[in-house]
């Protein structure tokens, strides 16, 4: 990847993908005032995750500072890219049309096109990831939580504070995609907010001040609990870092992107791999195989 200057904010958008209830500053400014929808604002109990420690734990001036719990199937990776290749990287995905998305974001898609609901799926004009991906698949790799990390997906999103841009918590699609989700943090710094719709509590430990030192889950006695409903944890990622979402905060946690932070503009791509229905042994492993293969021809067009 060659360096390459910055990309500039694109500009003001005059029309949006949103549908239903999600919205973003752009349909809110043509519908004018706020839609009668919106609930209030909710104030959720906060936490900051500690890429330390692999804890949550309770923010300064909160009622629950100095307060938390574990917070397993994290890996946030700072620097992955450099800012020369950063600045490329989006300049080649800037050659290429965006789409509009819901909540002010626009979007590529580089994979197969799917029916969630129905379950189905087809190959036919999905050419595969992006050639300008190819090393920063391979890098991923060098990592041992990454090592057989296979994607065969990536979707960019382009975010922007002048549309509005968020995305809902949600929980992605476990039929098609598989355990992990990686997501590469570009052009500016942003908050990753996890939330839980489960009933039931969580339990909380003291949190030793200034601690580096990962917390031990089962050496501590946790004395005091909190609703799963009134908690969300803040994971921090910086420019040009690389997320993985895995286990817990892959399956029970939802994630989501508040329009309080993005600042500027943010560029994000998230790989997906296959669930255990299309690897081998599976029902579907041969349409898997040929999904990977044409992925990892780095050939690929959005679709």
């Amino acid at each position: 990847m060659a360096a390459a200057t910055v990309a500039e904010a694109p500009d003001i958008l005059q029309e949006c993908g949103c549908k239903g209830i999600r919205t973003c500053l752009i349909c809110e400014r043509r519908r004018g005032g706020d839609p009668p929808w919106r609930l209030p604002t909710q104030n959720p109990d906060r936490f900051l995750y500690c890429s330390h420690t692999g804890w949550a734990v309770g923010a300064e001036d909160s009622d629950f500072e100095g307060w938390a719990f574990p917070f397993p199937g994290v890996m946030l990776i700072e620097d992955f890219v450099t800012r020369e290749e950063e600045a490329e990287l989006v300049r080649l995905m800037d050659r290429d049309p965006w789409k509009l998305s819901q909540s002010g974001r626009r979007k590529q898609d580089y994979g197969p096109k799917v029916n969630f609901r129905k379950r189905k799926l087809k190959a036919a004009g999905f050419r595969g990831l992006p050639s300008f991906s190819r090393e920063v698949v391979r890098r991923m790799g060098l990592y041992p939580d990454l090592e057989d990390f296979r994607p065969v997906e990536q979707c960019n999103l382009d975010y922007c504070p002048e549309w509005g841009s968020a995305i809902d918590p949600h929980l992605d699609d476990t039929w098609l995609w598989g355990e992990r989700l990686v997501s590469l943090n570009l052009l500016s710094p942003t908050v990753l907010s996890m939330s839980r719709e489960a009933p039931g509590s969580l339990l909380l430990c003291p949190a030793p001040p200034d601690s580096l030192e990962p917390l031990v889950e089962g050496a501590t006695a946790f004395s005091r609990s909190v609703l799963c409903q009134d908690v969300e944890v803040a994971i921090s990622m910086p420019r040009r870092s690389l997320l993985v979402l895995s286990g817990e905060a892959r399956h029970k946690w939802h994630h989501a992107i508040h329009r309080r932070h993005i600042t500027a503009r943010r560029v994000c791509a998230t790989f997906r791999e296959l669930s255990a229905e299309f690897c081998p042994g599976g029902q579907q492993q041969e349409l898997g195989q040929e999904l990977l293969q044409i992925a990892l021809s780095f050939q690929g067009r959005p679709v």
